[in-house]
């Protein structure tokens, strides 16, 4: 199957799960206050197919890419406003539960299938891979000049002691130009110092210039690049490359992109045999700004260790875990609006597609748990106080809620039409976001 045809399959299992579950959630909360429910569709525009059952138009659409519940008197402008099963009839507590049962249905997902996975496979990485160690510092980077070698530990991270690496690397990529007071231990003595990373052009994030210390291994080997053709696979453990031992995938880069076009000697271990063989990069922008490559990407070999939780265990951690990655959702967008992290790492239908297929390709516990972060981001993106979206439609009825009145007819609908606009130069912006990444760097 060609990947572009996974992809989309992919996606649209993901989305389609999402959007069943929030628009079922908007579904439930107007038929238990006993609003009329006149279509439940996935997709938008034209209807392509479906049933109807009761008062009920069970439909698919034409553009899969969303969704949606159309309730009776849902707009000011609907015929039947003065039906008293429309939504607008209904007191206005009522209708802010309505608008908030999808977004928290995207929560209880999220946090559901974290649970389910736990109970069958948890994973978490051993304690020296959450170590801090630093593997290598690139030359003139924020790190080096913070005056960081390779070898140093990061003992201490602001007020937190003991920081594991990902606390690390959290604090590194969501805080460009703000400094990060940290303590290092070097040959059994303790400093402080401080580094500010600095926003990367190419990453969209804050780059500090340092990555952490372990086994490298080969993730992927890009295929008709001098890698393959040499005969590297992925799973290779790489031991030195030109008789340099190799701790760090940052210096693995490094070494091939200062080749100059060179032979490298890659020493390699594949099933407990070690061999050595010789790479000769090629000059490619295959993925950025033009360099020395031969087409692999390595990655930390990282000792995971896999149990099984019980219920109330896993219950706790997919808390704690979805918590984690609601706070950082929160933190890159704010971070976009203090323009410490690019725009650029928001991804569309394309970007979405990608990710989708590439974690249903590695099992169904990478896809599960894509599915509850990408669910967990739907569900704060649409708490975002954005007209058109259900923060939006919670803000305004909160206002009215306050004055004691509606408000006009002729601001709900401006309002309306600035959402729509900004939703659809925010579409065009991600989809744009994610045909750069395949245009090639000048």
């Amino acid at each position: 199957m060609p990947d572009w045809i996974w992809y989309i399959f992919s996606l649209l299992v993901l989305i389609g799960v999402m959007i069943m579950i929030h628009e079922f959630g908007h579904f439930w909360a107007a038929r238990h206050f006993d609003v009329k429910v006149e279509a439940f569709s996935f997709g938008f525009g034209p209807r392509l197919f479906g049933f109807r059952r009761g008062e009920t138009d069970y439909r698919v659409s034409a553009i899969l890419f969303g969704g949606y519940v159309k309730m009776a008197g849902e707009q000011v402008t609907d015929e039947n406003l003065d039906d008293p099963r429309s939504f607008l009839a209904k007191p206005r507590w009522q209708r802010l539960i309505i608008a908030f049962a999808g977004p928290f249905m995207n929560v209880v997902l999220a946090v559901s299938l974290l649970t389910g996975l736990y109970m069958v496979k948890f994973e978490k990485l051993s304690d020296a891979d959450m170590e801090p160690v630093i593997g290598h510092v690139a030359g003139d980077s924020p790190a080096a000049k913070a005056g960081i070698q390779d070898g140093d530990l990061i003992v201490k991270l602001e007020d937190k002691n003991k920081p594991t690496w990902e606390d690390v690397i959290d604090k590194e990529i969501s805080g460009a130009t703000r400094p990060m007071h940290l303590a290092i231990k070097r040959n059994g003595t303790t400093f402080s110092t401080t580094v500010t990373p600095i926003l990367s052009e190419s990453l969209g994030v804050g780059y500090a210039g340092w990555d952490s210390r372990g086994e490298i291994q080969l993730g992927m080997v890009e295929r008709g690049f001098p890698a393959e053709k040499a005969g590297l696979k992925k799973g290779d453990l790489i031991l030195a490359i030109n008789g340099e031992p190799i701790h760090s995938r940052l210096r693995f880069q490094e070494i091939t992109k200062a080749s100059g076009g060179k032979p490298v000697q890659v020493e390699y271990q594949r099933g407990g045999r070690k061999a050595t063989l010789a790479v000769e990069p090629v000059w490619s922008n295959r993925d950025g700004p033009a360099r020395w490559m031969i087409g692999v990407q390595p990655e930390p070999k990282l000792d995971i260790l896999v149990s099984r939780l019980s219920l109330p265990a896993a219950f706790r951690e997919s808390l704690h875990e979805n918590s984690r990655n609601g706070m950082l959702i929160v933190q890159v967008l704010e971070r976009m609006v203090q323009r410490r992290m690019s725009p650029k790492n928001l991804a569309g239908p394309i970007g979405l597609a990608e990710m989708s297929g590439t974690a249903a390709k590695q099992g169904l516990s990478p896809f599960l748990m894509l599915m509850a972060m990408v669910s967990l981001n739907l569900a704060i993106f649409n708490l975002l106080p954005i007209p058109i979206l259900d923060g939006g439609t919670i803000l305004m009825l909160l206002v009215e809620m306050t004055m004691q009145r509606d408000l006009s007819l002729t601001v709900k609908e401006n309002v309306f039409k600035a959402g729509f606009v900004f939703i659809m130069v925010l579409m065009a912006f991600v989809i744009f976001n994610d045909i750069s990444r395949y245009i090639p760097a000048g």
